[in-house]
């Protein structure tokens, strides 16, 4: 049975041989796309690993040599450059990754990334930071991202030790910054949104010409064939074509891998090598798809096991019952509670969340047939044209069919609500994230010491750069009344643009913070008089340094590095306003990127899903279309029927979709933040109406094949 099976696929004449390279096709797609969502799994959760190393735990254990290692921020232009200083205790410390020795005093390794900088650049306004021998680049295993700017420089253990956020390390380790359940949390989600879409895609392909399979092998069963024989010849000629078509799918993955390594999915790209598979990816769909398709298969011909006359009689399948919904009830009791009882440890989180979310999305597709035929029954009460009445029966007669061809668009609808409503309330909770900025024409260094001087040379050399119109030194005053968040300046020292002094000082107040001066100052502003001499007032720690300039790139970064070589323990390189973003910011960003993909990709595989759908369905149901043709019924009667059978459910469940999204979303924020969800913004409007739209366009372009396959002669009978 299984030659004859293959001998039915292959050599089963046109129909066959194209509808065998249809689903080879198809399949090939499916595959490739889940391919490249686990190697992308896997390339975010690599990511993550090479991002704890640039921020090590400190040491545990009494090994004897350890590794001193400061992490640091710096700026070029916006772009955020790290610095890591290192200091070895012995000849056993660890060595940072990336490199082959750990540097000494006076050596430094940098990243591709800013090697290349350091070229297009001049040295006085970046490389001349990094005084010493250059003696290499940093590898991949060292760096998050191919565009990463960092710098491994050498020192003493004394020196380093005295660096902001010092601390000794034994082992540089590969645990990811974040918690790992809570990055399996988020990373779960992600490839749920994507696999799901991805799932039913292929599971749609390989029903191509279901009904046509159905009755070659109800008309098999007649003479004589056993179920168990169908079942197998149902499961090889499916098989193969999943076969061959996986086959294609990993040389798709493998042919465009490095293309799509370079996109930035998170904020930032990949490294090809990190856009890998494991052993039990491969495993999975190497097996898994066309196991799937061939179980699938299977699944179809219920009704040809069952009673080989009932379809050939074309039985009226029974109605789905309303039993359906209660999947997706209980994924929402999951989260509601959630809200409740919120588990204490990320594992307890995860182990709620996840499944409560999984468990909505496969409610959705569960439920989807019924919703299909409420929607069916209403158009039939209220049809007045044929076409309407017709689309209403065939869909009322076989929802699940009907519910088939709109399930990709319903996950992506919901996903997509989830992604907008969940990023929506975290920014409006806690603001937009900034982004870096040198539009502003300032440059502020905030100490944290209390000993330090600015001697008047370097601010005398400060003021000699070319585009800097000032250079004033902010001085603690500890016995001023300004609730810690206010210096003391000379007024000489005063730049024009930003007020006068009052009368007679020749000391004033001035707000400790940049942000808060640049909005108190104003030509018109008067600044209060400090009862404090020059004398006094130099022989104070100087606890900022504000630097006006013209706002070219030159005279601030010029101005960033003498800072910089002046005041080599800074914690934040001397930065502009929008240059210093929280660690949320960049996190939130990462998210946006992720939605982002989840959004675009499970749009663009329903509508794939649709359309194999569509054109499936107009190729099984030709005879019927081709009788109704030349009963007398017009090429546009049909068209509205086609497209009405694929409408009506996406609009119907559409609702559905995105109603049960912001509701997940709302439950979600609820439990794990206490936010409310906030109404998504207008765009998330645009975004479904352009995927609605694009669907129907989807429809629309199958619509010149409804003429070719309805023509008389396929009406004769076979």
């Amino acid at each position: 049975m299984i030659r004859f099976g293959l001998r039915l696929a292959v050599a089963g004449g046109r129909e066959a041989l194209t509808r065998l390279l249809v689903i080879a096709a198809a399949v090939a797609i499916g595959s490739g796309l889940l391919l490249t969502t686990l190697a992308g799994v896997n390339a975010v959760d690599a990511q993550l690993t090479r991002y704890a190393s640039i921020y090590p735990h400190a040491s545990t254990t009494g090994a004897a040599d350890k590794l001193w290692w400061s992490t640091r921020d710096d700026y070029f232009h916006g772009e955020q450059i790290i610095r890591i200083d290192v200091a070895a205790t012995g000849s056993t410390a660890p060595v940072p990754a990336g490199v082959p020795t750990t540097p000494g005093p006076g050596e430094f390794y940098v990243s591709p990334a800013l090697r290349d900088l350091f070229a297009a650049q001049p040295a006085d306004q970046l490389a001349d930071r990094y005084p010493g021998r250059e003696l290499g680049t940093v590898g991949p295993s060292g760096l998050t991202s191919p565009d990463t700017l960092l710098a491994i420089v050498g020192g003493t253990p004394a020196s380093v030790g005295k660096l902001p956020n010092a601390r000794q390390v034994d082992d540089i380790g590969d645990t990811p910054a974040l918690p790992e359940t809570t990055v399996d949390l988020i990373l779960g989600v992600v490839a749920g949104g994507l696999l799901f879409p991805v799932l039913i895609f292929i599971g749609t392909a390989t029903r191509l010409s279901a009904a046509r399979r159905e009755q070659r092998f109800a008309a098999m069963r007649l003479v004589g064939a056993t179920p168990r024989q169908i079942s197998l010849v149902a499961a090889v000629e499916a098989g193969l074509a999943a076969v061959v078509g996986t086959a294609v799918g990993f040389g798709l993955f493998y042919a465009f891998r490095d293309p799509l390594a370079g996109i930035p999915f998170t904020g930032m790209p990949f490294f090809p090598g990190d856009m890998s598979l494991t052993g039990l990816d491969v495993l999975l769909v190497a097996l898994g798809v066309p196991a799937g398709a061939a179980l699938a298969a299977q699944i179809s011909l219920r009704r040809v096991r069952i009673s080989p006359l009932g379809v050939t009689r074309r039985v009226t399948p029974r109605p789905p019952r309303a039993y359906r919904l209660i999947p997706m009830v209980l994924g929402v009791a999951v989260l509601v509670f959630a809200i409740s009882f919120r588990p204490a440890t990320s594992d307890g989180q995860a182990a709620v969340f996840l499944p409560g979310l999984l468990l909505i999305m496969a409610g959705l597709v569960f439920a989807g047939p019924w919703l299909t035929m409420v929607g069916a029954r209403v158009m039939a009460r209220y049809a007045n044209r044929p076409a309407t009445l017709i689309a209403a029966r065939r869909l009322a007669d076989n929802p699940k069919a009907g519910f088939r061809a709109i399930s990709g668009i319903m996950l992506a609808l919901f996903v997509t609500s989830v992604a907008v409503g969940v990023i929506t309330t975290i920014v409006d909770e806690r603001g937009p994230a900034p982004l870096g900025s040198t539009d502003a024409g300032t440059v502020t260094t905030v100490f944290d010491e209390k000993t330090t001087a600015a001697p008047d040379t370097l601010l005398a050399e400060l003021r000699a750069i070319s585009g800097v119109s000032s250079a004033t030194a902010i001085r603690e005053a500890p016995d001023i009344n300004t609730g810690g968040e206010g210096g003391v300046i000379a007024c000489a020292d005063l730049p024009d643009a930003y007020g006068r002094c009052a009368e007679g000082a020749s000391v004033i107040e001035v707000p400790l913070g940049l942000s808060r001066w640049e909005e108190s100052a104003s030509p018109a502003t008067v600044w209060t008089a400090v009862p404090l001499t020059l004398d006094e007032l130099r022989r104070l720690p100087v606890v900022a340094v504000v630097v006006g300039t013209d706002g070219s790139t030159a005279a601030i970064e010029r101005t960033r590095t003498l800072l910089e070589i002046a005041y080599p323990t800074f914690w934040v390189g001397p930065n502009v306003p929008g240059d210093f973003e929280s660690d949320f910011a960049n996190t939130l960003r990462g998210w946006e990127q992720l939605a982002n993909v989840v959004i675009i990709a499970s749009l663009a595989l329903g509508g794939c899903s649709l359309a194999v759908s569509v054109i499936g369905g107009l190729t099984e149901r030709r005879r019927p279309f081709s009788l109704l043709r030349l009963s007398g019924a017009p090429v546009r009667v049909l068209r509205r029927v086609v497209a009405l059978e694929s409408a009506v459910p996406m609009l119907a469940v559409t609702a559905v979709a995105i109603g049960m999204g912001l509701l997940a979303a709302h439950l979600f924020l609820r439990a794990q933040m206490g936010y409310t969800l906030v109404a998504p913004p207008p765009r998330f409007a645009v975004i479904v109406v352009v995927g609605l739209a694009a669907c129907l366009g989807v429809i629309a372009s199958t619509m010149p094949l409804l003429e070719r396959v309805t023509g008389p002669e396929t009406a004769r009978s076979e």
